[in-house]
């Protein structure tokens, strides 16, 4: 028999700051209630919000007390399984979301925020798929794009933005991915015509696009409203980077509806994920030791796709990435 996990390994903080506030402890566990089960988890994703609320620029969780934990997005297996639960077994590997507290080796969770991992999507993208697919999914939902679109996606090779641009491609539309001229071969890779930042952005995108412009989603944050009003594109169907961040406040708020609406985007995600509607790249991986160097990471603002952390990864030998390669050459 497998023995019960009675204590776990959690990211807290006791006060609002940098990285040097996240501190790793060994907290007590809780055993599983009506309707939960104990996941012990292998993989979970980081997000700039989280950054955001834990140095104080996220006001939404201002009032949150403190200690406060770390992270929202977790795959693992469940290992204990509380009354009235239904469609969850012990040994099965789920992903799921949480208000905070995902970045720990073991959490006690409502099943009602767990979907069933796909076989085909390791453990890596699984950890990392919640906020970034679900709030992809809901921006993409909202500016209704589908097949025959022309779309633009800002920062399109980060964790949300290739998401966006890969679905959208899935759904049939054509897609315009802004960048830095280094990400241009990996948008190409996936099907996105990379287009540069800068100064005459507006007329490169019109000649990549070579018909009109029907959509835009802006992760940049900078005159991305002026810029949809150059292309001409309808205010409904433009979504800013402070839109992003509103979506992904909805997706973090723990009241029932929200909760289920979080759930249901996941699922869909993981669903297209299965199909292989998008690839997630893990630009980097660390150990759960390691938390503050992989929000540094982060918030280099570099980054491909997503930063995970793993509780029990093969090895903590860091490798020289290439694209830290890139801008020190450059």
């Amino acid at each position: 028999m497998a023995k019960k996990l009675t204590e776990a390994t959690v990211v807290e903080y006791d006060r609002i700051g940098d990285t040097d506030v996240l501190q790793v402890r060994t907290s007590p566990l809780r055993p599983p209630g009506r309707g939960e089960v104990t996941v012990e988890v292998i993989t979970a994703g980081i997000s700039h919000i989280d950054g955001f609320i834990r140095s104080g620029r996220e006001e939404a969780f201002s009032h949150d007390p403190f200690p406060r934990r770390s992270g929202s997005d977790f795959a693992g297996t469940i290992v204990a399984v509380g009354e009235d639960v239904h469609g969850f077994t012990r040994g099965m590997d789920v992903v799921g979301h949480v208000r905070a507290g995902a970045h720990a080796s073991a959490l006690t969770v409502p099943t009602s925020v767990l979907v069933k991992k796909p076989r085909t999507v390791s453990w890596e993208a699984a950890g990392g798929l919640f906020l970034a697919g679900a709030t992809a999914l809901d921006i993409l939902d909202q500016v209704r794009v589908g097949e025959g679109d022309t779309v633009v996606v800002s920062a399109a090779a980060g964790g949300v933005g290739s998401l966006e641009a890969q679905i959208a491609r899935h759904r049939g539309a054509t897609v315009i991915g802004t960048c830095g001229d280094r990400n241009f071969d990996y948008l190409r890779q996936l099907g996105i015509k990379p287009v540069l930042y800068g100064p005459g952005i507006a007329d490169r995108i019109r000649k990549a696009a070579g018909k009109p412009i029907t959509a835009m989603i802006d992760n940049f944050g900078q005159d991305g409203r002026a810029l949809a009003e150059d292309l001409e594109i309808s205010p409904s169907r433009y979504r800013s980077s402070e839109d992003r961040r509103d979506a992904e406040v909805r997706l973090l708020q723990d009241d029932p509806e929200s909760v289920a609406k979080a759930t249901s985007l996941l699922e869909r995600v993981a669903q297209l994920a299965e199909k292989r509607a998008f690839t997630l790249l893990v630009s980097g991986l660390y150990s759960l030791d390691d938390v503050a160097e992989a929000y540094a990471d982060l918030g280099k603002l570099h980054a491909r796709g997503k930063v995970v952390l793993a509780t029990r990864p093969v090895t903590t030998v860091r490798t020289l990435k290439a694209r830290d390669v890139w801008e020190a050459a450059g």
